[in-house]
């Protein structure tokens, strides 16, 4: 069988911030996926879903990717557990528009369903129930591995345990997830009860989310980094439960499962830069700190999830240079005065974010590589500013690091090596199950060599 190729193609990751030149396959049946990872003619390979990672997770320089793209079928499902069995290419959003008119969802769900399973796995995703419900881990019954040997293992809890849990969150460099099971939650409705709080203070805001968090299925705060001197950090609290039918107003409750989605529009260019600056900014986060009142409603699934879904190409918003997300996740006994921190910093430099979000996570999983610990997530997008962004950010990374903290590896497109084992000092451990799955290195990416995990 030949191997299925196409010329060198430029990439990027969702961000646009780096762009590298890529040998592309594009294999349709495991047979070829197969002859791909043995054929030995590209030096390496990295499996890419949606290509929704930020930075150069997805990416390969001069090197091969493989597209899972039409690796993407249902291969069962059994109602009475609710657990799906697919392969690795299918979408968040094919299985919400395949299951939930049947009465079920992704018990987690990060904050677009524009994602691939297998690039869920390789990102450990997590969503906004985290501080109760953890990782995509916690629904994963069992996945199959391709790894650089060509051998395929079976990974779960219990059998070939290290491999599952460095898989998850491992970024793609333990080899190509096959095909997956994993449990949906059984809903009644396709609609929450939102309970919406506006703050004024970061103070004011953490206070809410400790004291309150806990009471809800899902929680997240948009943070305004903009606004100084008191207000630094006020919020707008989006908290919500799942509604049952009885909670639906009549014209709802014949057809529950049903929901209008919001209209999808479409960014049609990227923004010239000078519509990015601090005044606009600051006209946004206005705006949508004074729309959000503190007030209870009912909202429909795909907007409480999923908001930025709505506009197709958004980050082109951000301008031909790319934006750069930056999250970071902080410990419970360090989170105040580091959050307090990072803003300030962020303020000052007069570079803040659009789009800032706030939430509580839940005790870190067995996963070496995996990003949330007990505490509280803040991430941010950030137009590219060249060295003026990246010198902030390496000053963020100080600031995370003098916490306890660390940043999400599926968003970044900055941090060194050195830094990276630091705020994730079990590499070591991750490093020894890629040694004994992919000795000779078969699979890496830009962001691997970036961070010194391959040589």
């Amino acid at each position: 069988m030949s191997v299925p190729r196409t010329r060198f193609m430029s990439m990027s990751g969702w961000g646009g911030y780096l762009r590298h030149d890529c040998e592309v396959y594009r294999p349709e049946a495991l047979l070829e996926l197969q002859e791909i990872v043995g054929s030995g003619t590209t030096g390496s390979l990295i499996s890419r879903g949606r290509g929704r990672s930020y930075g150069d997770a997805a990416l390969n320089e001069r090197e091969g990717v493989i597209l899972h793209e039409r690796l993407d079928r249902i291969l069962d499902f059994d109602p009475e557990t609710g657990t799906l069995h697919c392969e690795a290419g299918v979408t968040l959003a094919e299985v919400i528009d395949l299951f939930l008119p049947s009465g079920f969802f992704p018990a987690i769900t990060p904050g677009t369903k524009n994602i691939s399973l297998g690039g869920a796995i390789a990102a450990d995703v997590h969503g906004k129930n985290h501080h109760r419900d953890g990782t995509i881990s916690s629904q994963l019954v069992d996945f199959r591995l391709l790894t650089g040997q060509g051998e395929i293992l079976t990974c779960s809890r219990s059998e070939n345990t290290d491999v599952f849990w460095a898989t998850l969150g491992g970024m793609g460099l333990t080899g190509c997830v096959l095909d997956l099971r994993f449990t949906l939650r059984r809903v009644e409705t396709a609609y929450l009860h939102g309970d919406t709080v506006r703050t004024k203070s970061l103070d004011e805001t953490l206070d809410q989310m400790m004291e309150h968090d806990r009471d809800y299925e899902y929680a997240v705060a948009w943070v305004d980094c903009i606004t100084g001197r008191r207000s630094l950090g006020r919020s707008v609290l989006l908290r919500a439960r799942p509604a049952a039918v009885s909670d639906l107003p009549n014209a709802l409750q014949s057809a529950p499962l049903e929901v209008r989605r919001p209209l999808s529009l479409n960014f049609p260019f990227r923004l010239p830069e000078f519509f990015l600056n601090s005044m606009s900014m600051r006209l946004v986060n206005q705006v949508y700190y004074m729309k959000h009142k503190t007030q209870s409603a009912l909202i429909d699934c795909y907007r409480y999830f999923y908001p930025l879904d709505s506009v197709e190409n958004w980050n082109r918003g951000y301008g031909r240079r790319g934006v750069l997300q930056y999250q970071l996740v902080l410990p419970l006994e360090t989170c105040r005065d580091g959050i307090l921190k990072v803003m300030g910093k962020v303020t000052a430099a007069g570079m803040a974010s659009f789009v800032a979000v706030l939430k509580s996570t839940g005790p870190a999983n067995p996963g070496p590589l995996s990003f949330p610990v007990e505490g509280v997530s803040l991430a941010m997008d950030f137009p590219n500013r060249g060295e003026r962004l990246l010198t902030l950010l390496r000053e963020l990374d100080e600031i995370v690091l003098e916490n306890g903290g660390r940043t999400y590896l599926a968003k970044d497109s900055t941090l060194d090596a050195e830094t990276f084992r630091q705020m994730y000092p079990r590499y070591e451990e991750f490093l020894e199950v890629k040694g004994r799955v992919d000795p000779d290195c078969r699979f890496s990416s830009s962001l691997a060599r970036r961070l010194e995990l391959v040589p």
